[in-house]
């Protein structure tokens, strides 16, 4: 019996980071600027890092860094980077559940750093695009939580695999890749009504609720509480994050601490937060826990460098968490 057993993307990440690529306006991108190079140039790479990502993988590493016996379901390649990033789940005392394919390579992000430590990211999906259900290892899959993360938009897999956490009595965290957003609330909301944990950031809920673009945080999180059984997450970048209990709500700002790049910040924030609400059962902590963990990881580059292992918060203060009536 595992504690929780993470189902997700696994990628090979390298980081390039050069003086060279040019900010400009661009009022379509997330932080409201694109990264520019001239064609035809050569720019000198000033740091290169090798890691591994993708938020199956990402999340796994915080749970078993926090002592609970893990296990992460994904899919790679059959080649020497798939190969890898079994090894390090091992290494890092995590149980691989993974589907192994040779038509194609393991998923790879070349992830572009600015000196701002904003970046760009080139995704190859590779095979993290064929997670194949009839291959999945359910009988393998006993635990007390599930921890979805993104399935590539295969909704036959997330339907399974909720329908099989309700059937077996496990809890169920979620924090849904793009894909799986892109399926709208309407699809959606028959699993969302089993979901215990829904991790969103607030682009991403204002696409599944079906708005192009609102200001409106108090709208979104409405929305989704309609939708969702349990607590809903929802993270607003430089604004902080609120959690939304039944009749309650907590909201949390970010520390001022230094930032490296933030590639795995999400997945750190996810990941701590469910692990802190797993062995506390405060909802208080688990945001503040989640908060020094996301701290963390963008203080290094890539997505689990900085993972905080059990009894480490770093040196982050306690983030301030308000609590409110609805």
């Amino acid at each position: 019996m595992f504690d929780i057993i993470t189902i997700g993307s696994a990628t090979r990440d390298v980081l390039l980071k050069a003086e060279g690529f040019e900010l400009r306006k661009h009022t379509d991108s997330p932080t409201g600027a694109e990264q520019c190079f001239p064609l035809g140039s050569k720019i000198e790479i000033k740091e290169i890092v090798f890691t591994t990502g993708g938020g199956g993988t990402n999340a796994a590493v915080t749970f078993g860094r926090q002592g609970f016996k893990a296990a992460c379901v994904g899919v790679v390649g059959s080649d020497m980077v798939g190969k890898e990033i079994l090894a390090e789940l091992k290494k890092e005392r995590i149980k691989p559940l993974f589907q192994e394919h040779s038509d194609d390579m393991t998923a790879y992000s070349t992830i572009l750093v600015h000196s701002n430590a904003e970046r760009t990211i080139l995704s190859y999906k590779g095979e993290g695009q064929h997670f194949d259900l009839k291959k999945v290892p359910f009988g393998k899959l006993r635990a007390k939580w599930f921890y979805i993360d993104s399935l590539g938009g295969h909704y036959d897999l997330l339907e399974a695999l909720v329908s099989y956490a309700v059937k077996n009595g496990i809890k169920i965290a979620c924090n849904p890749g793009g894909k799986e957003i892109e399926h709208g609330i309407e699809k959606l909301k028959p699993l969302l009504s089993q979901i215990d944990i829904f991790i969103t950031n607030k682009e991403e809920a204002t696409q599944l609720l079906g708005e192009e673009k609102t200001e409106s945080t108090e709208w979104i999180l409405s929305g989704l509480q309609k939708a969702v059984k349990g607590i809903v997450v929802l993270t607003d970048g430089h604004n902080g994050v609120r959690v939304r209990m039944g009749d309650r709500e907590f909201r949390a700002g970010i520390p001022d601490s230094p930032v490296v790049e933030r590639t795995g910040a999400g997945d750190a924030f996810g990941s701590g937060l469910v692990s802190e609400y797993m062995r506390s059962d405060d909802i208080m902590k688990a945001i503040q826990f989640a908060t020094a963990n996301a701290s963390s990881v963008v203080t290094k580059f890539g997505g689990k460098a900085g993972i905080l292992k059990k009894g480490d918060w770093g040196p982050w203060p306690l983030v301030e968490v308000r609590e409110s009536q609805i």
